[in-house]
């Protein structure tokens, strides 16, 4: 292998901002057992109060580190 850094070609850099702005999507629909599954789980309301906390706390972060 080869010490020296490498430099792309026109080719390999439109590839990859081809690839950068597709998004992301699921490879394949979900089966009808994936999705009655999915159904049929209800979130909890307590992690749903827990995370709203959490991103809270986040955002009102102050101390070392912290950028005024």
């Amino acid at each position: 292998m080869s010490e020296q850094p490498t430099r792309p070609n026109a080719e390999t850099r439109a590839a990859e901002r081809e690839e950068a702005d597709r998004g992301a999507v699921a490879d394949r629909e979900p089966t009808t057992d994936e999705a009655e599954r999915a159904d049929a789980h209800r979130a909890d309301p307590d992690v749903a109060e827990h995370e709203r906390e959490m991103a809270e706390r986040g955002a009102n972060q102050e101390g070392e580190g912290r950028l005024p």
